[in-house]
């Protein structure tokens, strides 16, 4: 989904600290697990875990494992969680095609239901990206559901590619800085556009020198059939699931794939399944427009004047990028970022304000670097999380999309309309995305068609940036009559649970009580 794509929402539930000094709470520190030999076989019985109807079952040796909780290791430079969590690896198939062939290890968090006499089962957890470390997220979040807590137990996990979990590397930590400082995300010249181009293709080639073994399947599909691999070695006989963002995509694509295993799942801030490469793009151009707009009102300021302002402003740093206080340079690209992540939460805004205050009064850019670390995943000491590789490796291996440079500079007139702002770097970001991908992408838009499933919450928010409010209604269509079931939220932020009081009560209510809203129902 390009550029816009990772779920920082993070920083509402957890705060910013979560953001700037990346993963809190890991599970085996930063080590990358190597493929390796199935497990032995233990002492359960059978079962079709991770096979669609009509393919070979999975081996007894990985059907019949049971996850060995221990307590968490804490990862580079954070703290272990506390002593309720615990950390296990559950193993699946490298590739599901040779089921009976080499795994990888899929890493686990859970913290047990607090009433364990009227516990409902586990509720698995995705927070977006794709890239996101589930990890390290759902300790620092939890405390947003500690009320599903009371009956469920919270698991989250790093998907394949992601982290803990087989994560994927393309570049080092200098690599990265060298490229946020000095490659122009909204190229003008020829010159520029070459420079763009071959260093996303020398990010690509980085993937494969480095994680080429895990590269081709680390595809949203593959970790659907992980999921259900996780379900039954969690002992559950449905699948209980809460995704944001691209966790919405996620969980759409386990429906699909397993309708008879869906048991009650949420989608907050749902994606827009229909959409490609360059309709995302398309999408989140409106989306942070609107968002900007909503904020510039808020601020008493003309949302076309201020649009105009920021504009200019971006057009002076591009040229000249801005001095800050640790040496660096403020470029146009890191701008960009900056402002993008405030306007995932209205609490931010403030963020924003003193941000660009800096920038244009006194001509430096402090505030605007640190939002953009944040979202980028760099801390102080300049080393960078590993979520802005996995999710361009999870992408690729989705989308068939492989926009040219032509290409992109075709959409450059209609995204400039729809913003002056995000509408060149998102009209770029088709191209650079997956430019010479070195493994080829699944589909075009994903399949989420789940008949014979339950019905499954769809939460979108009108002022959501990141997933416009319109994707979440195609979502609930394209579950299906009877599953999918609309709930809208009439607000600003990406992702309503924790943020509106009618959407949690809403969501709690579903998922404690089994009560599912009329389809359409609307939260203000």
């Amino acid at each position: 989904m390009g550029v816009f794509g990772p779920d920082r929402r993070a920083l509402a539930l957890a705060g910013a600290a979560l953001l700037v000094t990346g993963v809190l709470a890991g599970c085996g520190g930063d080590a990358v697990p190597e493929a390796s030999e199935p497990p032995a076989t233990r002492s359960m019985p059978p079962a079709t875990a991770g096979a669609e109807p009509g393919s070979a079952p999975l081996p007894t040796a990985l059907t019949s494992q049971r996850p060995d909780w221990q307590r968490c290791e804490a990862p580079r430079g954070g703290r272990a969680p506390g002593s309720d969590w615990r950390c296990a690896t559950v193993e699946v198939p490298l590739d599901y095609a040779k089921p009976a062939g080499r795994t990888i290890g899929i890493a686990l968090i859970r913290k047990e239901a607090r009433d364990q006499g009227r516990r409902l089962g586990s509720m698995l957890f995705n927070f977006g990206g794709p890239g996101g470390s589930g990890v390290g997220i759902l300790p620092a979040a939890a405390s947003s559901y500690g009320k599903l807590n009371s009956r469920y137990d919270l698991v989250g996990f790093d998907p394949r590619g992601v982290a803990a979990s087989s994560g994927v590397r393309c570049r080092t930590d200098k690599e990265q800085d060298t490229t946020h400082s000095t490659v122009d995300m909204t190229p003008d010249t020829a010159a520029e556009e070459a420079a763009f181009v071959s260093d996303s293709a020398a990010f690509g080639a980085g993937c494969l020198r480095r994680s080429g073994a895990i590269l081709p399947h680390v595809g949203t599909a593959n970790a659907a059939r992980d999921m259900d691999v996780i379900r039954h070695v969690l002992g559950d006989d449905k699948l209980t699931y809460f995704g944001m963002s691209y966790g919405t995509e996620l969980g759409a694509t386990y429906a699909h794939l397993f309708p008879r295993n869906v048991g009650r799942t949420v989608l907050d801030a749902a994606v827009d399944p229909t959409a490609d490469s360059v309709g995302h793009a398309r999408n989140q151009t409106a989306g942070f427009q609107r968002a900007l707009e909503n904020y510039l009102k808020d601020r008493g300021q003309d949302p076309e004047a201020g649009t105009r302002r920021i504009a200019r402003l971006l057009q002076r740093i591009d040229g000249s990028p801005l001095p800050t206080s640790s040496g660096r340079k403020l470029s146009e690209s890191l701008a960009i970022t900056g402002i993008v992540i405030p306007l995932y939460s209205e609490s931010s805004w403030p963020s924003l304000t003193a941000a660009l205050d800096e920038a244009e009064r006194s001509g430096t850019g402090d505030g605007l670097l640190e939002l953009a670390d944040a979202y980028n995943g760099r801390d102080e000491d300049g080393r960078y999380d590993t979520q802005s590789h996995s999710q361009r490796a999870i992408s690729c291996a989705d989308t068939r999309a492989r926009s040219t440079a032509d290409e992109a500079r075709a959409l450059l007139p209609g995204l400039r309309e729809l913003s002056p702002v995000f509408g060149p770097f998102l009209a770029w970001d088709t191209a650079g995305w997956c430019a010479r991908w070195p493994v080829e992408g699944e589909y075009d838009t994903p399949e989420v068609s789940a008949p014979g499933a339950g019905p499954i919450l769809v939460i979108g928010t009108t002022g959501d940036p990141a997933t416009p409010y319109e994707g979440a209604r195609k979502m609930a269509d394209e579950l299906g009559e009877g599953v999918g079931v609309m709930v809208t939220n009439r607000g600003e932020g990406h992702g309503a649970y924790g943020e509106s009081g009618c959407v949690t009560s809403t969501v709690d209510d579903y998922f404690l009580d089994g009560e599912v809203p009329a389809d359409g129902r609307t939260c203000s």
